[in-house]
């Protein structure tokens, strides 16, 4: 079959041809791919930085097909929407094995490539809502990272579970001044200097209840004792939920601000959420999807460009789909 193929960690895959992946569980299926995404996490993981990187099932790490979700095509002519395990046989293939207990059908008429497209972003905090932090309709969430496509949609799925208030705190000004149009009540930049930025939110935000993080690294240790010295009740519970890492992996804190309030530091991903919860919130979350109540705008390409459009970055509200078909 003909699949964008990994062949140097670091390297952009190229459009080539690849043995089929075999077919191992009696639960699995090999079905013909339609669209899948460009994620960050695809990119991290064509990379070999991401840090599942080197578990994969099957052992050998190269060559890597990359892709972890998509829409594919089943035998009787079904849609269906899937997420991969750790395998080196990823999405971006005219084939994939499919585990049937990882799928869940397009509602009639859905468009593969929105589906395609939005899953994964609106996933990240639709999980660390519902399976982390667990939101009650009512309370606050600050999206730190929410000029880029996840962090949009997180102030969008925060609204849809109700979420009474969303504080968005970004770095690009351009798309920090239009999420208010997608439901942020505050908007905080986050340029300048980190200790200043970091003051900014704490003004902004000192009492919310939940903080879904897609920056870590030195943004997040400025921010956590900004926002915990100004909150009005320390003893009020704060989840901080750490989903991404974009502006570094590490965070050092002094111990006096975790004995000083009540807050809890989680992280939601692979690993900290089941397969089954997953699998299980896809069904809501694609209604949401399906239903234009988490749009997410796309630029569908054909997977044979993967080599051109893999460094490609185009803009914080779009996302790449590479189609088949």
């Amino acid at each position: 079959m003909r699949a964008a193929v990994v062949t140097e960690f670091g390297h952009a895959p190229r459009y080539a041809e690849i043995d089929l992946p075999p077919v191992t569980d009696e639960d699995a299926e090999r079905m013909d791919v339609v669209a899948a995404a460009l994620h960050p996490r695809v990119r991290s993981q064509a990379a070999g930085s991401h840090y599942t990187s080197g578990t994969f099932e099957d052992d050998a790490e190269l060559p890597l097909i990359p892709g972890i979700d998509g829409v594919a095509r089943r035998a009787d002519g079904s849609l269906v929407y899937f997420v991969l395990p750790d395998t080196r046989f990823g999405s971006m293939a005219e084939h994939a094995v499919v585990d049937l207990r990882r799928t869940v059908p397009l509602p009639a008429g859905a468009s593969p490539v929105t589906i395609a497209a939005a899953m994964n972003p609106a996933m990240s905090s639709w999980l660390a809502l519902r399976k982390r932090a667990r939101l009650e309709p009512g309370q606050s969430v600050l999206i730190l990272g929410a000029t880029g496509s996840a962090g949009r949609l997180a102030i969008e799925v925060a609204r849809h579970l109700g979420a009474a208030r969303v504080v968005a705190a970004g770095r690009d000004p351009e798309t920090l001044e239009k999420l208010t149009e997608l439901g942020a009540d505050t908007v905080v930049s986050l340029a300048g200097d980190p200790v200043e930025a970091a003051a900014r939110v704490g003004e902004a935000a000192a009492d919310v209840d939940i903080v879904i993080d897609y920056l870590f690294g030195p943004t997040t240790q400025a921010t956590i004792p900004a926002l915990l010295s100004r909150r009005a009740d320390r003893s009020a519970h704060l989840d901080w939920v750490q989903v991404g890492a974009i502006t570094g992996p590490e965070i050092t804190i002094a111990s006096a601000f975790l004995r000083g309030a009540d807050i809890a530091l989680m992280g939601s991903g692979q690993g900290s959420v089941s397969t089954r919860d997953i699998v299980t919130e896809l069904i809501p979350l694609m209604e949401a999807v399906d239903a234009g109540s988490l749009p997410i705008e796309t630029d569908a390409r054909p997977l044979t460009d993967v080599e051109s459009v893999w460094d490609e970055r185009p803009g914080s509200r779009r996302r790449i789909v590479l189609t088949l078909g």
